[in-house]
């Protein structure tokens, strides 16, 4: 990806940055959280802890920074976070922070996550 698509990208509104994240998970079967000593989270004004995840190694990193510096992406293999992660998200009440950036990010239910994700992955 070269810095001009990245930029495109990054400029786009939560539902439309949703939407990239969903394609590139299903085309490239992962998905990037960031970590040291543990996984980055982060919380929303009604004190729900969120999860964030991103679509590639290289959007992560751009956002490992304020609260997350110090944080490397780490990948997560689809069917891993489909079958494992959602899961343990779920019954811990984590939501799922889809591609967070400095303005937004796409916070939504883990099981919209988990039929958007599988329903993109019937395409293929």
């Amino acid at each position: 990806m070269n810095q001009r698509e990245f930029d495109a990208v990054i400029r786009q509104p939560a539902a439309v940055r949703y939407e990239y994240f969903i394609k590139k998970a299903a085309d490239y079967e992962e998905v990037w959280g960031l970590y040291n000593e543990g996984l980055a989270t982060a919380q929303d004004d009604f004190g729900n802890t969120l999860l964030p995840l991103f679509p590639n190694e290289k959007f992560a990193k751009a956002f490992a920074k304020k609260e997350w510096e110090g944080y490397s992406p780490k990948r997560i293999e689809l069917d891993h976070f489909l079958e494992k992660w959602l899961p343990g998200m779920e019954s811990g009440g984590v939501k799922p922070s889809i591609f967070p950036t400095d303005t937004d990010s796409a916070v939504i239910d883990v099981n919209t996550l988990r039929e958007d994700l599988e329903t993109e992955l019937e395409n293929y």
